[in-house]
């Protein structure tokens, strides 16, 4: 019944279905064999060969999972696998997004708009081993607009560093209230256990923030318990470390971020709809290492334009965490 709903929103959502989340903490390459931990993750376009400054400039997340959340109130709210091990957790995410110059105190027409995110977000993440699956929920509730004060936390950054100050920030996107609802399905294709792990994805996205439909693949290699086994693990690895590659193509509908919000329409430059791209490719790749119970991962992802007078973009991330 669950498989079928699932199918019935994709195919009821694809005419209308963006991408403005950027920090994905479900998806299996990270998973967890320990329904106990906590991970600070960060994300920088300085990380990437050019070091820009641009479009996804910034973003952070503070992740905490623990089954004390399974009696949070929004978790009623999360869909799972009925019956199957199931981890809940909350995190907080803060990011930004600039157009390619600070630099310049005027709208720049035809670039991106300046937009500023801050969520908190209720997950559960299930698996069903006998069948090889994950099923991830995740509801998103916060602000777009100058209440997440990603201007002002640029512009403390580049006080610190001594870089230029950004201008233009008043020109953002304007307040709006971000509800967001997300599933992401994966299953396990291939495998060669502790070494090899090839597995589908599916995702869709759902709210005022952003509307996407999204599908791909998993490549993992490496040494590493098993996503899609039984956990927690009473054979967890004290040593795993692997790499992964994750192409992903996406059917956008709306991305607040860049056309702003539904009902609030004052920002003062948004994209319009002949501008947005309607497919983009990303691909998402990276390095794992967990030593008992620290988590640390390095990765890189590189994004097609998300808007037809647009560039691509690169930029890196990291993530530390440890069990408990």
């Amino acid at each position: 019944m669950l498989r079928k709903c699932f199918f019935l929103v994709l195919l009821v959502t694809l005419p209308i279905l963006s991408s403005a989340q950027r920090i994905d903490n479900t998806a299996a390459q990270r998973a967890s064999q320990d329904t106990g931990y906590f991970r600070f993750h960060y994300d920088n376009d300085f990380f990437s060969r050019n070091r820009t400054d641009y479009y996804y400039t910034q973003g952070y997340s503070f992740e905490v999972a623990h089954s004390v959340f399974a009696k949070n109130p929004l978790s009623k709210l999360l869909l799972r696998f009925r019956g199957k091990p199931t981890t809940y957790g909350l995190a907080l995410e803060h990011f930004g997004f600039t157009p390619t110059s600070i630099k310049s105190d005027e709208i720049l027409v035809g670039d991106r708009p300046f937009a500023g995110v801050i969520m908190l977000k209720s997950f559960s993440i299930s698996v069903d081993t006998a069948r090889r699956q994950r099923l991830s929920s995740t509801l998103n509730l916060g602000m777009v607009g100058p209440a997440a004060f990603a201007g002002k936390m640029q512009t403390a950054i580049h006080r610190w560093s001594g870089d230029p100050l950004p201008q233009g920030w008043q020109h953002q996107i304007r307040n709006e209230v971000i509800v967001n609802y997300e599933l992401n399905h994966e299953r396990q294709l291939v495998s060669v256990p502790d070494f090899v792990s090839l597995n589908s994805n599916a995702q869709i996205r759902l709210g005022t923030l952003s509307n996407k439909l999204q599908t791909g693949l998993t490549l993992t290699l490496g040494y590493f318990d098993s996503a899609f086994s039984s956990y927690p693990n009473s054979r967890k690895k004290d040593l795993q470390i692997y790499v992964y590659s994750q192409p992903l193509g996406s059917l956008v509908g709306y991305d607040a971020t860049l056309q702003g919000g539904l009902f609030n329409r004052s920002s003062p430059y948004t994209l319009g709809v002949s501008e947005i791209s309607r497919f983009t490719f990303q691909h998402n790749y990276g390095v794992v290492m967990k030593v008992r119970k620290i988590y640390a991962e390095y990765y890189r992802t590189y994004l097609s334009r998300e808007f037809k007078s647009g560039r691509t973009h690169v930029w890196g991330g990291v993530k530390l965490g440890v069990v408990f």
